[in-house]
């Protein structure tokens, strides 16, 4: 049986490149990145905190390692409200992008990328979801809503959801989109919370999955990076 042909995506909160050590260390970051060998990578928390938030992982840096940026709309920043979205690849290319602000007690920010990939047209959702559970409820609701008026398209959730219940809490809200089974990605020295989670829609299928736990991930930043293989039915 022929195995089609898979595109890894990946996420990655990479808590501003400051890792367990309390470093600020970018270099260890662009490490792991290369280490998953992922063609298209969510990240979370890559932009430094205060205003005007300038990427907390440089460009250029990026750039010389290979990677392209996806243009989100903020000046001096690598993403929107911390959520950035990048790739490697000349068979990739970017059809059309979107950031959306979301309810809840912090402030908290969504990104829509969608590409033309080698496994077919893709879109991916970016997200950090809040801290707590009323605002994480509301927010799923919001970026369900706005997904249900674009175009029809194979579409792929990822990023830092937040929850740590091991219930189904986020397949019910949203039971159009299939989660993954949930792998400890947090804290990254000993994971015991499954916050970072990819989920996928009608037509997307899953060959592999996992967590990424080559050094220096198990100290670059406080999560793990989580990935998936992915390939479109048909």
């Amino acid at each position: 049986m022929k195995i089609p042909s898979v595109l890894r995506l990946a996420s990655y909160n990479i808590q501003k490149c400051v890792g367990l050590d309390l470093r600020r260390q970018p270099q260890r970051i662009l490490q792991v990145l290369e280490g998953m060998r992922a063609d298209i990578v969510v990240l979370q928390e890559a932009d430094k905190r205060l205003p005007p938030r300038p990427a907390a992982l440089p460009q250029f840096m990026l750039d010389e390692a290979g990677w392209q940026i996806v243009d989100l709309g903020g000046a001096g920043s690598l993403g929107w409200h911390g959520n950035a979205v990048i790739w490697r690849g000349d068979a990739i290319s970017v059809r059309q992008t979107g950031h959306h602000d979301l309810p809840g007690f912090e402030p908290r920010g969504a990104v829509r990328v969608e590409f033309d990939t080698p496994i077919g047209p893709l879109r991916v959702m970016g997200m950090h979801l809040g801290l707590l559970s009323a605002s994480r409820r509301r927010q799923i609701t919001h970026i369900r809503q706005f997904g249900a008026d674009l175009e029809d398209m194979p579409t792929v959730w990822a990023g830092d959801f937040n929850e740590w219940s091991r219930s189904p809490v986020l397949d019910n809200l949203v039971p159009e989109m299939r989660f993954l089974p949930p792998l400890p990605s947090f804290p990254a020295a000993q994971p015991l919370g499954a916050l970072d989670r990819i989920a996928l829609g009608q037509g997307v299928e899953v060959h592999a999955h996992g967590v990424h736990e080559d050094r220096p991930a198990h100290i670059a930043s406080d999560h793990l990076p989580i990935w998936a293989d992915l390939h479109l039915e048909g």
